[in-house]
């Protein structure tokens, strides 16, 4: 169980590595087509400024984004804080700050920049199909986001995303609307590769990094209740019940624990979850260790 947590970590390290090396390499050929490092030092004030922006307020957007409200209170809501403060008491992390979404499709996600400033939702679907071992289960899972980091790995693996989308629509920009040397026709054949490629690139890297972070989450939590098989159940009622949320954006789809927007089968490449049988396969097999 350790062993396969600590390879998730190191794949996870690998990844983002290869995230940033794709966005050195974006402005360095920015750089070398247009002679000009001004590019290269635009483009990482703007990526490094929008990523702060992006490790302070990210909670605040996708609790703007779901709609959801907070409890103040057990009173609020006693089943879904006393299962809250319950795991954090056990696996001695900050109580999280806990809201519920009212939406009858079953989702919960977790976000914040660290433990110390983590937040936890679920939605009134969920709330209502799980019983209270597989709801223990589903929030020992978005616990595990917590104290795995995964919240803030998540926010700034969305900005390194961004950053990639901006330098290649300023390629494209610059090749369409340049001067001189940018009209040459290998620029421009450059410009439109840049533009289609990049962004590919970066969002399967961003696939990457949110199955690992599921499959990482799904073992914490496992390891938090010594109950796999109680996630395992909640994981196959989200594939039974499961529906595309009211309120859909896809820029914070990889923070729920199943897909909100429950794509085609050509989107499936792009899913930022991993098969829920998967999953459930995974979380069997360390159920037969306990």
């Amino acid at each position: 169980m350790y062993r396969a947590i600590a390879k998730n970590k190191r794949n996870t390290v690998f990844i983002i590595l290869f995230f940033l090396a794709i966005i050195g390499g974006l402005g360095w050929l920015a750089a070398w087509v247009y002679q000009d490092l001004t590019i290269v030092i635009v483009t990482l004030v703007i990526a490094t400024a929008y990523a702060l922006f992006q490790y302070f307020t990210a909670d605040r957007q996708a609790l703007a984004m779901s709609g959801a409200i907070e409890l103040h209170s057990k009173a609020d809501h006693p089943r879904l804080w006393r299962t809250v403060e319950n795991l954090s008491i056990t696996t001695g992390t900050p109580m999280p700050r806990v809201f519920v979404i009212s939406d009858p499709a079953p989702n919960a996600f977790a976000t914040g920049r660290d433990p110390e400033h983590a937040v936890v939702a679920a939605t009134t679907g969920l709330l209502e199909i799980m019983d209270d071992a597989e709801l223990e289960g589903v929030m020992a899972h978005e616990l595990g986001h917590v104290r795995n980091y995964d919240i803030r790995l998540s926010m700034i693996v969305f900005g390194l995303v961004v950053a990639v989308g901006f330098i290649s629509d300023m390629l494209v920009r610059m090749t369409f609307f340049g001067r001189g040397n940018n009209q040459n026709p290998v620029v421009l054949v450059f410009g439109l590769v840049a533009m289609l490629i990049a962004p590919l690139v970066a969002s399967l890297v961003q696939v990457a990094v949110s199955r690992q972070r599921e499959y990482l989450a799904d073992a914490t939590g496992a390891m938090t209740t010594r109950h796999p098989d109680a996630l395992a159940r909640a994981l196959e009622k989200l594939e039974v019940y499961g529906r595309p949320m009211r309120r859909q954006n896809s820029s914070m789809a990889h923070l729920w624990i199943a897909d909100p927007l429950k794509p085609g089968a050509i989107a499936r490449l792009f899913a930022t979850h991993p098969p829920i049988t998967e999953r459930v396969k995974r979380l069997e097999q360390m159920g037969g260790a306990f």
